[in-house]
């Protein structure tokens, strides 16, 4: 298992490192399809935010599916061992729904609990269609007055069904989760509510049918 420690926008030490090493040494025994794990060390410098200002996001690659796991802390060592329980919960939750499977009852699907989902209600929609005053400076567009935040990800897109890209979003950790649709084939995102709600929106073209 290959452990690759990089920090953005800051210095990584040597110790912590090490550490890393260390305390990341036993998710093997957890996953024995885990290929690598990327831990990526970044530091907040707004003093307001010292609360949290050093993150820790673990991202695990296996011959499953990709596994996210994130935490800020005042330190980074504080932050590892949010981001790591996080990991070992999710991959115990992924264990967990394996040993299910393999009983003589299937579970019901999430596709199945969440077919009387409803649509998001005109409240909710009315708050997205609100207009917000955007500024442009060169290609960055910004809301608002700011704070300016920054970070562009580009992720391969694989079709899926409903019922996995909520289970994708539940293993990333996120309240959201984008994705191709096969059923409809368009962009869409599925995203936690209240409680144990869920929702889901899907994107088209204006004039497709």
């Amino acid at each position: 298992m290959d452990i690759v420690v990089k920090g953005r926008k800051t210095e990584v030490p040597e110790r912590f490192r090490k550490h890393v090493g260390e305390k990341l040494e036993h998710i093997q025994k957890l996953d024995g399809k885990v290929i690598s794990l990327d831990v990526e060390l970044s530091k907040e410098r707004n003093p307001r935010q010292a609360e949290r200002c050093e993150r820790v996001e673990i991202t695990l690659h296996s011959r499953g599916p990709v596994i996210r796991a994130e935490a800020s802390a005042p330190d980074p060592y504080a932050a590892l061992d949010l981001a790591t329980a996080k990991l070992d919960a999710q991959l115990r939750k992924v264990a967990d729904r394996r040993r299910v499977h393999k009983g003589p009852r299937s579970p019901m699907s999430v596709a199945e609990a969440t077919a009387r989902l409803s649509a998001p209600d005109v409240a909710d929609a009315e708050e997205l269609a609100e207009p917000v005053q955007r500024t442009k400076i060169g290609s960055l567009e910004i809301e608002g007055d700011g704070p300016l935040i920054v970070r562009e990800k580009t992720h391969a897109a694989v079709p899926m069904a409903l019922d996995q890209a909520f289970y994708e979003m539940e293993l990333v950790g996120h309240d959201f989760y984008l994705f191709m649709d096969t059923d409809t084939g368009q962009p869409s995102v599925v995203y936690r509510r209240h409680g144990y709600d869920y929702g889901v929106i899907h994107l088209k073209l204006e004039g497709q049918s």
